[in-house]
């Protein structure tokens, strides 16, 4: 990603969380990705980590129309991901997505419903997933912008995401064509 992609995404995430009524705390911890795939419109996502502690973590996300997060998993990390604004697709699948629509229990809203995997879920603001490890999922805006919040239980970007696609990578490689605005989580030092 060039880092002037980088930055307008900051600015636009900035301007929507604004407008939103999400204040950010001071010197927030920024995460812009597009997943090493190289196109940040079809495949990315912003994060701001708002907690991150060794027993929990608390996120806020942004993302776009037509942004999708990969499909990934987790062994380790339980997570809730919950629509702060706009709507929300996501699809999951009890293991390795496959063609078979085996039925398994998911809660959503904090209730437990069957749902087959490779299913689709439509969240509203106010709703929220839980995904226990193993779980995958892949996740995109349905509306022209979102806000997600995530809280989870101690967060490892490094060790504890499984994609599908071998070619996905969870920070960026950067061409520094401009200057940062802000610091991210995958800078170098």
């Amino acid at each position: 990603m060039k880092r002037s992609e980088i930055n307008a995404a900051i600015v636009s995430a900035s301007r929507y969380f604004i407008k939103h009524h999400w204040i950010l705390p001071p010197s927030p911890s920024w995460d812009v990705t597009d997943f090493g795939l190289g196109d940040f419109r079809k495949f990315g996502l912003i994060l701001i980590n708002l907690a991150l502690e060794d027993e929990y973590c608390e996120k806020l996300m942004y993302a776009a129309k037509d942004m999708v997060t990969p499909c990934h998993a987790h062994k380790k990390k339980k997570e809730d991901i919950i629509v702060r604004e706009g709507v929300l697709a996501i699809r999951i699948w009890n293991g390795a997505p496959s063609k078979t629509g085996a039925p398994f229990q998911v809660k959503v809203n904090g209730k437990f419903m069957e749902v087959n995997s490779g299913d689709m879920l439509l969240l509203l603001a106010g709703e929220r997933v839980t995904l226990t490890p193993g779980i995958y999922h892949e996740f995109w805006p349905e509306s022209d912008e979102c806000i997600l919040g995530e809280v989870s239980t101690a967060n490892d970007d490094l060790h504890d995401n499984f994609f599908i696609n071998p070619e996905v990578g969870r920070f960026s490689e950067i061409d520094e064509d401009e200057p940062p605005l802000v610091k991210l989580v995958g800078d170098r030092e």
